[in-house]
């Protein structure tokens, strides 16, 4: 609700009003000027006869310009703390996207116990018959080691590039959820990583090979105990930022081989 000024003299109301920062008469022309107070204390937004501009004065803040419905709920926000724009009823960053991984139970038929594997990237579901191993799971108890931190291509190249999701620009993961099946009555303890790596794009001899590995997300163990339901994961973040050019892995791992298992996982993400 506005303020009446009725009655009251300028010395008592200028500071509230707005004006535009210039020392001449101009007005709105093609240069951008910030919006100030009437004794020059600027604020956050700038203006010309062409340009809105929005630019926090003293912080960045998570809402630092907000447009809202008529109940007063955010339908956009942008959130300069975390360089985020928000959109919708659920806020959600609004440059979201998914990536998929996931293969069917025949394509796991090979997996052997206490070894992480690399699941298929947008659910190609099979691997041909080959496997991609990322190393033992296992130390002194099950799911104690991470997967290997590099890898080297020998013959498998074939195999190993149905794996790879390659970040062709800076992004931040926000959730890995997946779902996983096994075909008997009997399952085992498992556990899934999302793994980000260094890879050698120079077309060489080591081309494809893998370093540099750090832990994206990673799933606590989970004991499954056959075909008679699906289990669902929510991962833990442990490194949400992947910076552009590295390749990305999900992996997969149980302490026996009762079972060979379906897997579906869904990786939300937004570009930073």
């Amino acid at each position: 609700m506005g303020v009446s000024k009725t009655g009251k003299t300028p010395a008592s109301y200028y500071k509230s009003d707005v004006s535009v920062s210039q020392t001449s008469n101009t007005g709105f022309d093609s240069t951008t000027r910030k919006l100030c107070s009437g004794d020059g204390a600027d604020s956050a937004a700038s203006l010309s006869d062409d340009v809105l501009s929005v630019q926090p004065v003293n912080d960045d803040t998570t809402g630092t310009m907000l447009v809202k419905n008529n109940a007063g709920n955010n339908i956009l926000a942008v959130d300069t703390t975390n360089s985020k724009v928000l959109g919708g009823a659920s806020q959600t960053a609004l440059n979201t996207q998914y990536a998929h991984f996931g293969i069917e139970n025949s394509g796991s038929a090979n997996f052997v116990a206490d070894t992480h594997y690399a699941i298929p990237f947008q659910n190609n579901f099979t691997l041909g018959g080959a496997i991609v191993s990322m190393g033992s799971s296992t130390s002194s108890s099950f799911n104690d080691t991470n997967p290997a931190t590099s890898l080297t291509i020998s013959t498998t190249a074939m195999t190993v590039v149905q794996t790879y999701w390659y970040v062709m620009d800076d992004i931040t993961i926000d959730a890995v959820k997946w779902f996983h099946g096994a075909d008997t009555a009997t399952g085992e303890d498992t556990a899934a990583h999302l793994m980000a790596y260094t890879v050698d794009i120079a077309n060489g001899s080591t081309g494809g090979d893998l370093s540099s590995g750090v832990v994206v997300a990673d799933s606590a163990t989970i004991t499954n105990a056959g075909y008679e339901q699906s289990y669902y994961n929510a991962m833990t973040i442990q490194s949400a930022d992947v910076d552009a050019g590295k390749v990305i892995l999900f992996t997969f791992a149980s302490d026996t081989v009762n079972s060979d298992y379906s897997i579906n996982a869904t990786v939300k993400y937004h570009i930073r």
